[in-house]
Formats: structure tokens, C-alpha cells, sequence
């Protein structure tokens, strides 16, 4: 394919949910080089789509950027015998307290591929009914919920009120894929 290899990989720091290593390459010449990449074991976004077309958001602190971060429900996809869509859905009641009646898958995407293998399912969460919340970790304890209008998103987007990648990715496929609807 590539013609790029693998030749080893050697583990520098493994961390609370991911690893750093080392590769050892080969380009398709057969010249050998290193990369420092991040080992991550995926994630999942929910976009919680409410029938009056609202979205609910969490704002949580999010300690690599210093700030309060306001996204759609996500986490990381921690517990291995969980499949994706299960993880959506327990991340769903954890963190907005919403259950969907229907989950469909919109994309998955690598976040940043040149340094992190972090792959996120984003799904479209509809059908909503209100189940107790279960935050879990201490910043989901401080955590807000809100929501906006789905037709807000370009505002919010313009005027800095929603900054996160996969948030913005999974809002405007969401709304895409509901305006093919009757």
C-alpha cells in the first residue's frame, strides 16, 4: 500500500489512558527512521438531537487547554469488552442524562494523526428521553448541561462559543443528516 513499515515500537511513558512510544520505520527506499507517537484507545461523541431540534452540550473543564470546554457527550473508549455504540450510550446518561431511542452512526475520525492514534466513533443520538445522570470523574462533577439550537451552530461555531474538532465534525454532520429527512 504505503510501503512504509513498522519495524519495532518501544513503550516511553504509559499514562492514565494512553501510552508514548517510540517507532522504528522503514520507508518505501528501505531507509529506517523514528516517530514519537501517542498509543489512545479511542473515544466516542454523541450529538444528542432533542425533537424540537436542540442539542444538549456538556461545558467541562478540560485540563490540556486550561478551559471550559463546551461538547457534545464523549469518552473515552476505556472499558475494551464495551463496543462503541455501548460506550455512546453509557457516556450518553452519564454525562447529560439522556438515553436515545435511537443511535446512528454519523463517521469515525482519526483527532490528530500525526502524533495520535485516537480513532472517535461520532454518533447521532435521537429519540431522547431523560434518565438520572451518573457523572463520573472529577470533572464531569463540574460539569454544566445546555443546550442549543441546532441552527445556531454557525454562530456558535463564528463566534468562538464552540471550539472542540469532533464537537463541530459531529454537529454539522448531524445537521446535515436531519435535513435529508421528511
Amino acid at each position: 500500500m504505503s510501503g512504509f513499515r513498522p519495524v519495532s515500537e518501544e513503550e516511553l511513558l504509559r499514562a492514565w489512558l494512553f501510552r508514548v512510544v517510540r517507532l522504528e520505520l522503514r520507508d518505501p527506499s528501505g531507509e529506517t527512521f523514528e516517530r514519537v507517537v501517542v498509543r489512545h484507545p479511542g473515544a466516542v461523541h454523541v450529538v444528542p438531537v432533542h425533537d424540537d431540534r436542540t442539542v444538549t452540550l456538556v461545558r467541562q473543564y478540560r485540563a490540556a487547554v486550561d478551559a471550559m470546554v463546551l461538547e457534545v457527550p464523549a469518552g473515552t473508549r476505556d472499558k475494551h469488552e464495551e463496543a462503541p455504540e455501548e460506550t455512546a450510550r453509557r457516556e450518553l446518561a452519564e454525562e447529560a442524562g439522556l438515553e436515545a431511542g435511537h443511535l446512528e452512526l454519523l463517521t469515525g475520525t482519526w483527532n490528530s494523526p500525526g502524533v495520535c492514534d485516537q480513532y472517535t466513533v461520532i454518533y447521532l443520538a435521537t429519540g431522547l428521553r431523560a434518565v438520572a445522570s451518573r457523572p463520573d470523574g472529577v470533572e464531569e462533577g463540574y460539569m454544566t448541561v445546555e443546550r442549543v439550537r441546532l441552527d445556531d451552530v454557525d454562530a456558535l461555531t463564528a463566534d468562538g462559543t464552540l471550539k472542540d474538532e469532533t464537537t463541530l465534525l459531529g454537529l454539522y454532520l448531524a445537521r446535515a443528516r436531519l435535513a435529508r429527512r421528511p
